[in-house]
């Protein structure tokens, strides 16, 4: 019976060989009729660089010892992250659940019983206790397209869980870098406050002696009090930052001490303008839609074999005293060896509604895949157009603001001459005040710029 079944089982897969032998076939991005997956495909078969931007650890680019130190204690507690983590740990449980799917099932079901007669007394004592082993062939490839798919849910999920650690590390550096320049206007806003409220002072004794009118002094008190209100959007910009970043790190909110943006460097790169798709080819959220599409692809390898006959073998061992009618005591051992082919002749279409459902969902999987590229390809190249614009900005800025310094001075000189106005003096301080604070942010900026072209490629190692 053995050999019969053998046979049986190689004229199954000869036939499957002439009608189906696609759904053996082992996913392969560069076959998925896509220019895009194709370039991906040659990027990604070129030698990893080490020493690239994106390869480089976070400990590399984040130096500072406060921000390093901030991100550590974010990955260790960040609830998303851990829930990362434990998506890794639920696909891998399900692909060693779709490997063991080869393995025969075994199963141990005694049973016993007895009838009586009128006068109440039990007779016919009869039991089974049999082992039932039961292995289905995989012929067509169903347990196989369903072991790689659990395989390809779990390289997705490890690279999901990666994109979770750079979007964390990425959103602590810039949260880092926002309180910081936060800090810095606040400090510039507080010294400016301090000497508008002497101008104030200063423009009430010049009404006394007749170098200045009433306009003067109101409109020194308005430019005041300006600074005051913009002072409490500053202070509640830095109460929001500081619980964004409590969050991060999952504890209660709290005000950090994050030394002020000028006080420490901000991470700097050399970049050469260009976005190649080896660049891309690092991102952990460009390989998650690659096995997404893994994924699909094998659902619909499985909804293929659905139209194929299933073979399985059933083998039972076991002690009985139980033989058809007869029983018998003392009992004697049993076995028995069954093979069983089920081929689908009507399923109500459900298989074929399957089959078109899963290569609908191939195609979304290969569009969502493509449009990840072009999104990715986006995000760099706009994190490399803001490093280098803003670094060229910041240069600009700082001739601005020496100037309008020396202007503020000039202004200052000529007004204590009777040679230039209020109007004039205030003009030239709200100028240097709002240079300086567009200097801040282009320093901002610029950090930011660094830290979202490191995400961008897959940085977070």
């Amino acid at each position: 019976m053995k050999k019969q079944i053998i046979n049986f089982s190689v004229a199954l897969a000869s036939i499957s060989m002439l009608s189906g032998c696609h759904i053996y076939q082992k996913f392969d991005i560069e076959k998925q009729n896509s220019s895009l997956a194709s370039e991906y495909a040659e990027a990604a078969k070129a030698e990893t660089d080490s020493t690239s931007f994106g390869n480089l650890r976070w400990e590399e680019v984040f130096t500072d010892p406060v921000l390093a130190d901030l991100i550590r204690q974010a990955l260790a507690a960040n609830v998303d992250l851990d829930n990362a983590r434990l998506n890794v740990e639920i696909a891998h449980a399900n692909m060693r659940g779709a490997r063991l799917s080869y393995l025969p099932s075994l199963a141990l079901s005694a049973q016993g019983g007895a009838s009586s007669v009128s006068n109440g007394k039990l007779t016919n004592w009869n039991y089974t206790i049999p082992l039932t082993a039961s292995w289905e062939v995989d012929v067509f490839g169903k347990i196989l397209n369903s072991k790689r798919g659990a395989e390809a849910s779990y390289r997705q999920a490890q690279d999901y869980c990666q994109a979770v650690r750079s979007q964390i590390i990425g959103a602590v550096a810039n949260c880092y870098y926002a309180i910081g320049a936060l800090r810095s206007q606040i400090t510039l806003s507080e010294n400016t406050a301090e000497i508008w409220k002497e101008n104030v002072q200063l423009m009430r004794d010049y009404k006394l002696i007749g170098r200045a009118n009433e306009a003067a002094v109101v409109q020194s008190e308005a430019n005041y009090y300006s600074i005051l209100a913009s002072l409490k959007d500053l202070r509640t910009s830095l109460h929001e930052a500081n619980n964004t970043l409590s969050l991060l790190l999952r504890t209660e909110p709290q005000n950090f001490e994050i030394p002020e943006l000028e006080t420490y460097a901000a991470p700097t790169i050399a970049v050469n303008g260009s976005v190649g798709m080896s660049m891309l080819a690092a991102r952990p959220d460009v390989h998650a839609s690659e096995e997404a599409l893994a994924v699909a692809y094998y659902a619909t390898n499985s909804a293929r074999a659905a139209f194929y006959p299933g073979l399985s073998i059933t083998a039972n061992y076991g002690f009985t005293n139980s033989f058809g009618s007869m029983i018998k005591n003392p009992g004697d051992w049993i076995a028995s060896l069954v093979g069983s082919v089920t081929a689908p002749l009507f399923a109500r279409g459900q298989n074929i509604a399957r089959l078109q459902a899963t290569k609908a969902q191939q195609k979304q999987a290969l569009n969502n895949f493509e449009q990840t590229l072009l999104n990715a390809s986006a995000e760099v190249s706009n994190a490399l157009t803001h490093f280098e614009h803003n670094s060229e900005k910041s240069k600009l800025l700082v001739l601005q603001v020496d100037d309008l310094q020396k202007a503020q001075d000039y202004t200052k000189e000529l007004f204590k001459a009777g040679d230039a106005t209020y109007l004039e003096v205030l003009t030239a301080q709200s100028s240097l005040l709002n240079a300086q604070m567009n200097q801040i942010n282009c320093q901002l900026t610029q950090a930011q710029a660094v830290i979202n072209l490191y995400q961008s490629l897959g940085g977070g190692r």
